[in-house]
C-alpha cells in the first residue's frame, strides 16, 4: 500500500492498536512505580524488550548496520529512552497518568521550536505559529489549573514530563541526520539493549523493596506489550500506510491515557485538564502539520516517542 492511497482495514487496525499500545504505558508506569524504582523499571523494560526484538533484528539484517553506527545509536537511546523513561517513572510517583500523557503530547510544539532554531522558517507560517501559541497556553492551563481551580500539582513532576517532551523532540533529529540509513528495527533493538545494560546496575542499587505482583505485571506489560510488540506494530503500520501518516496516532494517545487514568485509577478530570486538553491537541496538530491532514511529503517522519 502506498502513502497516497486510503487506509486499508489492516491499516486502520494497526492505527487503532498503536493508539492503545502507546496510550496505556502511562497507566502501567503509574502502577509499576508503586514498588519499583524508576531506574529498575527502565532496566527491566528495555532489556526484556531488546531480547524479544533481537531475533527479528538479526533475521532482517537490521542489527549489523546499527552496530556500525553504535555511538549515534547510543546517543539516540540516551535521548529517546534513558532520560525519558526514568523521568516519567519519577514524575508519575506524584503526577496523574492522564496528565503525564497529555504533557508528553507537547512533543510537536518543542519539535517546531527546535526546527525554528535550526533555520526552518516554515514554523513561522500563521497556522503553525498560532498552533505553538495555543499549545503552550494549553500547557500553562494544565500545569496551573489545579492551583487555579482547586487541588495541587507538583511543578517539579510537570517540569520533568515537559523535559521528556523536549528530549523526545530532539531524538528524531538524531535519527534524521545521523541514522537515516540505519534500519529502524536495528536502531531500536540495539539502543534498548545498550540502555538496559547501562541501567541494570543502577536499577539493582536503587531497588530497596520487594516488588508487588501488580508492579511486576505492569513492568512486564511495559516491556512486552508497550515496547516490543508496539514497535513491531509500528513498523507494520509504516509499511501499510507510509511513514508520513503513520505517526498521526500520537494525537490520539493522550485521549487514551486520560480515559484510562480516570476509569482504572480514578484520577480526577479537573477543569484545568479539561480546558487545557483540547488546546494542547489542537496546538500540536497545527504546529506540527499546519492544519493539514497529511504533513508535507518532503518532511521527515521519524519515530514518534515511545512512552
Amino acid at each position: 500500500m502506498t502513502a497516497q492511497s486510503g487506509f486499508s482495514r489492516r491499516g486502520w487496525l494497526l492505527f487503532a492498536a498503536m493508539c492503545l499500545l502507546w496510550g496505556v504505558p502511562y497507566l502501567f508506569i503509574s502502577v509499576a512505580v508503586e514498588s519499583f524504582s524508576p531506574p529498575a523499571i527502565v532496566a527491566g523494560r528495555t532489556l526484556i524488550a531488546a531480547l524479544l526484538l533481537l531475533p527479528f533484528a538479526i533475521r532482517s539484517g537490521a542489527l549489523r548496520p546499527a552496530l556500525k553506527m553504535w555511538p549515534w545509536v547510543l546517543a539516540f537511546g540516551l535521548v529517546e529512552m534513558a532520560g525519558p523513561f526514568v523521568l516519567l517513572g519519577h514524575a508519575e510517583m506524584t503526577l496523574p497518568s492522564g496528565m503525564t500523557g497529555l504533557l508528553v503530547a507537547t512533543v510537536p510544539l518543542f519539535a517546531a521550536l527546535i526546527a525554528l532554531g535550526g533555520g526552518d522558517r516554515a514554523v513561522l507560517r500563521p497556522a503553525r505559529a498560532i498552533g505553538l501559541i495555543v499549545g503552550f497556553i494549553g500547557v500553562a492551563i494544565v500545569v496551573a489549573g489545579p492551583g487555579l481551580f482547586g487541588g495541587d500539582v507538583s511543578l517539579l513532576a510537570a517540569g520533568e514530563v515537559l523535559l521528556v517532551a523536549v528530549l523526545y523532540a530532539i531524538a528524531p533529529f538524531i535519527v534524521a541526520r545521523k541514522l537515516g540509513d540505519v534500519p529502524s528495527l536495528g536502531t531500536i533493538t540495539l539502543s534498548l539493549m545498550m540502555i538496559g545494560i547501562l541501567y541494570l546496575p543502577i536499577g539493582l542499587l536503587t531497588q530497596h523493596e520487594v516488588p508487588t505482583l501488580p508492579s511486576i505485571g505492569a513492568m512486564l506489560t511495559l516491556a512486552v506489550v508497550c515496547t516490543a510488540i508496539a514497535f513491531l506494530a509500528f513498523f507494520a503500520l509504516i509499511r501499510e500506510v507510509g511513514p508520513v501518516r503513520a505517526p498521526l496516532f500520537t494525537y490520539v494517545n493522550p485521549v487514551v491515557a486520560i480515559i484510562l487514568g480516570a476509569i482504572v485509577l480514578a484520577e480526577p478530570l479537573t477543569p484545568g485538564l479539561l480546558i487545557g486538553f483540547p488546546l494542547i491537541i489542537a496546538g500540536c496538530w497545527f504546529a506540527g502539520t499546519g492544519g493539514r491532514l497529511r504533513p508535507a511529503a518532503s518532511a521527515p517522519a521519524p519515530l514518534p516517542p515511545a512512552p
